[in-house]
């Protein structure tokens, strides 16, 4: 297992990195797939040789130095680090109540940072890495209902692009992944939370919005293997692959994407 390049991923018990991990062991890396509980992300993965199973709660600076202590106690290096976990904090502004708002940027944002500061000096003492970051269309584009994710998002893409830089002349690499619209696990109960209606004026756009989302959950198009990103490029700005439904973009950098 140490012979081989080790890809880590976080949020590994369903959806996307479930399938990240899945096919970086079908490429022949050795995986360490985290998530809050571990024996969920085994039954979710299935059982390998080269995967390693790790706690991992990317809100806790703590349990993120112990993920990445892990997984170099056990395969010696990380190559790879897929900030894949995440959710979704959805309404109107005025109706996410701020416990919940700074949840959403503690995950979203605060998540890969913890994550990724406790395995970059690993990545210097190689000289090599990559750190690809799980974005949306919502990092560079806000629409309403999407205020907290979209702060996270911006937040997130605005932290990858100054950290390119930083660690490029150490042989590390990044990535900013803006999903398209394919079949994920985002709009899901288990990813998705709802604020609370509390405002009348708000009232009618929630609910038609919450209906319409809720009723595409699962039936979007694509599916998420055949869907995803299949190479890795570098570049002292981070990278940038897109999957699904073509979105509107800005003028600059060039971007598209509606979110996953």
């Amino acid at each position: 297992m140490a012979e081989k390049k080790v890809l880590l991923v976080t949020g590994a018990s369903r959806g996307m990195g479930v399938d990240i991990a899945k096919a970086a062991l079908a490429a022949g890396y050795a995986v360490v797939a985290t998530g809050r509980d571990p024996e969920q992300v085994e039954k979710a993965v299935g059982n390998a040789d080269d995967l390693l199973t790790v706690r991992l709660d990317v809100t806790d600076a703590d349990s993120a130095q112990a993920a990445v202590r892990a997984a170099v106690d056990r395969l010696g290096r990380i190559d790879v680090l897929v900030n894949n976990a995440g959710n979704f904090i959805a309404g109107f502004f005025e109706e996410i109540a701020p416990e919940a708002f700074r949840p959403q940027v503690e995950t979203n944002l605060f998540g890969p940072l913890n994550v990724t500061r406790a395995a970059l000096p690993v990545m210097r003492a190689q000289r090599s890495g990559l750190v690809v970051s799980i974005s949306s269309v919502a990092g560079f584009l806000g629409a309403e209902f999407t205020s907290a994710y979209a702060a996270a998002k911006f937040g997130l893409e605005g932290w990858m692009e100054s950290l390119a830089p930083e660690v490029a002349p150490y042989g590390i690499r990044t990535m900013i992944v803006e999903p398209g619209f394919f079949r994920t696990d985002l709009l899901t109960p288990e990813s998705t939370s709802y604020a609370e209606a509390s405002i009348e004026d708000y009232a009618e756009r929630a609910e038609q919005t919450v209906t319409a989302w809720s009723g595409v959950s699962g039936l979007q198009g694509g599916d998420r293997p055949s869907s995803r990103p299949r190479s890795y490029s570098s570049s002292t700005r981070p990278n940038r692959r897109r999957a699904g439904r073509p979105a509107p973009t800005r003028s600059a950098p060039t971007r598209s994407a509606p979110w996953r």
